[in-house]
């Protein structure tokens, strides 16, 4: 069988046109199946709906890809076959990540002349935007995900929707745990290219060379190892955003292969000299000073004009007068749910010493506070006993401490009044999961469920604590 990138579809225009680079328009996910339902072709939006490529997925069986809640009883091309209509049904994949995605699929039986059932075409639609939207209008303050009330994050939430609504760069600084990640998503669901891919890549968490394979893609044989050609991030955010975060991490000739890409828009794939287009928002983030690496010659001042023709500037949470309380309430809401606990609220003690801490780690440390806390709390209230010591022994001292360094060190979370020495937050880790095996009676699922966590978080946490079966 020839390769489906070398399909081509004849008679339909004055010329030829190739097949994939029809389908690679469509914004949302699509894919063609055999009578069998095995994969035939599927485009870059379903790439990077499920995480897998193509190449990776000819000739298996859908099933094996989407891992959808109603494949099990009702495969929707097996349905065609029967009554040789469309299925339209709303459920969740299971991507390549162990992430649930709620979809609305699609699927409709392609006919030969005769009426005769060659295959089928299925379309998955992202549900996550709209439901984000529908939880939203119950949120009095905040924008997507993002809450808060004070004077600084309510002049982001203004201007957020014109933002969202341009294809201008934006550049979000802020320290560690202000939720950058969290601002660049609600940016990019809020856009015209919400049904289009969102896709991540922290630029310091690979080598150089992998790095530039990851975000540009390469040809077969551009390196050892290179069996195949590989599409990057920038091809699979095609009509969608790029979001770079640690932007500050991305090497100098990284820099100005990215600087040739936002001045011409086009990719070109390692060991390749033909570009092709991609239509791509960048959105970067750093908690690192640019200016000051410009000034140091570890960053192209080019690049960061580029960059920043939007620049948000998440503030830390000590300076967002009257956010605190409505961030622990929303948290403990959340992790209550999750966990299926019936915890109402905190004590008065302990939301006056939530109140008076000063989170050099932000958001993203109060968060793991007060999931810790209601992961031990047995009762209604969360009680000084469930807090993480950490808050207890080093007080005001801790608070002070390099809080311009953006750089926060892992924290000992170990309950108040324990006595074992050394007890830090990789025992008090391994003992939550013990606790929820023993609840679960041996279920990983089910115990993976009770934390909070997925599946595949599960499996790696009790690897690293020597838990595995």
């Amino acid at each position: 069988m020839s390769s489906p990138f070398d399909i081509r579809i004849e008679g339909l225009f004055s010329s030829s046109i190739e097949l994939a680079r029809l389908l690679d328009e469509i914004p949302l996910g699509v894919l063609l199946l055999d009578r069998h339902s095995k994969i035939l072709m599927m485009n870059p939006a379903m790439e990077a709906l499920t995480g897998y490529r193509l190449e990776e997925t000819l000739g298996l069986p859908c099933c094996d890809v989407l891992r959808s809640n109603f494949c099990p009883m009702t495969c929707p091309a097996q349905e065609e076959l029967k009554g040789g209509k469309p299925i339209c049904l709303e459920g969740d994949i299971i991507n390549r990540d162990r992430h649930k995605i709620s979809i609305r699929l699609t699927s409709a039986p392609i006919k030969d002349a005769s009426g005769r059932i060659l295959g089928f075409i299925e379309t998955l639609e992202d549900l996550r935007l709209l439901q984000q939207l529908d939880k939203d209008l119950g949120t009095a303050f905040g924008f997507g995900p993002l809450l808060g009330r004070s004077p600084k994050m309510e002049e982001i939430f203004k201007i957020l929707p014109a933002i969202a609504r341009t294809d201008s760069s934006v550049l979000i600084t802020g320290e560690t745990g202000t939720g950058k990640d969290v601002l660049a998503e609600a940016i990019h669901q809020a856009s015209d290219r919400a049904r289009h891919p969102f896709i991540k890549v922290n630029c310091g968490a690979l080598p150089e060379t992998l790095l530039e394979s990851e975000l540009f893609g390469h040809k077969k044989g551009a390196f050892t190892g290179a069996v195949a050609d590989k599409p990057g991030r920038l091809r699979l955010a095609h009509n969608g955003t790029l979001y770079l975060t640690e932007i500050g991490d991305l090497p100098l000739p990284l820099q100005v292969k990215l600087l040739t890409f936002l001045d011409d828009k086009v990719v070109f794939p390692l060991g390749s000299t033909k570009g092709f287009q991609a239509d791509v928002r960048i959105i970067a983030a750093t908690h690192r000073d640019l200016e000051r690496m410009v000034l140091e010659g570890r960053f192209r001042e080019d690049l960061l004009f580029r960059l920043k023709v939007v620049q948000l500037h998440l503030p830390p949470l000590r300076e967002r007068d009257g956010d605190l309380s409505l961030i622990m309430d929303h948290f403990l809401a959340l992790f209550s749910s999750r966990f299926g606990k019936k915890v109402s609220g905190f004590s008065d003690e302990v939301r006056q010493k939530l109140l008076s801490y000063s989170y050099p780690g932000n958001v993203r440390e109060l968060r793991n506070v007060v999931e810790y806390s209601v992961n031990i709390c047995q009762e209604e209230q969360i009680k000084p006993k469930h807090l993480p010591t950490y808050l207890f022994e080093l007080g005001s001292e801790r608070l002070e401490k390099d809080t311009s360094s953006q750089r926060i060190q892992p924290a000992v979370l170990s309950a108040p009044h324990e006595k074992t020495a050394g007890t830090n937050w990789t025992s008090i880790e391994r003992q939550l999961i013990i606790d929820a095996l023993i609840k679960a009676k041996g279920r990983k699922s089910k115990a993976a469920e009770i934390l909070g966590w997925g599946r595949s978080t599960l499996w790696r946490k009790m690897k690293q604590h020597g838990l595995e079966a």
